[in-house]
């Protein structure tokens, strides 16, 4: 049996959530002291890049004070989006350029889906976010499962699988069907039309 702060105990994995929203701020907290991750929370794009010391300003925090394991944030949030966030740290930081990054959203939207996961989200996430969803997460960070040679080829959307509905993940390997979203195939869509 390992124990805290010795070499084989498990390192506790640290999560920047970044939303506009407080409710959501505090769901995914929760879900997030659950899985047993360590969580800074913030509320805005402009926030986290002060928090990771990403803003230009000589007494933000640095990579050596700062150890982020992965990066949540919301979507659609005022000033900056999460894809304006996700852009910043994939493009003009090379210190954080290989945390994940994973966008949430409410909104089921296939063309912004597909832009964040080529942008290098590592994941999307539909809102409300699920605790199987954070595990999952957790899970990958800690296995990491993903080799880097492999990384960019499970980031295209392979294919739709309608049989689960309810689920709320739209990584590339389980994307939730809705009829009324613009997730259906061209086949399915004709049907619907008839």
């Amino acid at each position: 049996m390992a124990i805290a702060g010795s070499p084989s105990a498990a390192p506790q994995l640290h999560v920047l959530a970044v939303d506009d929203s407080l409710v959501d701020r505090k769901v995914i907290e929760r879900l997030l002291k659950i899985s047993s991750c360590k969580v800074t929370v913030v509320e805005s794009g402009t926030r986290a890049l002060q928090y990771l010391g990403l803003d230009g300003e000589n007494d933000a925090l640095g990579f050596d004070s700062v150890k982020v394991n992965l990066i949540m944030t919301d979507y659609s949030m005022p000033g900056m989006t999460g894809y304006e966030l996700l852009k910043k740290i994939k493009q003009e930081s090379s210190v954080f350029r290989e945390i994940p990054v994973v966008i949430m959203s409410s909104e089921n939207v296939l063309t912004r889906i597909d832009r964040c996961l080529e942008e290098g989200a590592e994941d999307f996430l539909l809102k409300p976010v699920k605790l199987a969803d954070v595990r999952r997460l957790k899970d990958f960070i800690v296995k990491g499962k993903v080799k880097e040679g492999e990384k960019r080829s499970h980031k295209r959307i392979r294919s739709i699988d309608c049989s689960s509905p309810l689920s709320a993940t739209c990584s590339p390997m389980s994307l939730p069907c809705d009829p009324s979203t613009s997730l259906l195939s061209p086949l399915s869509a004709k049907k619907a039309r008839l």
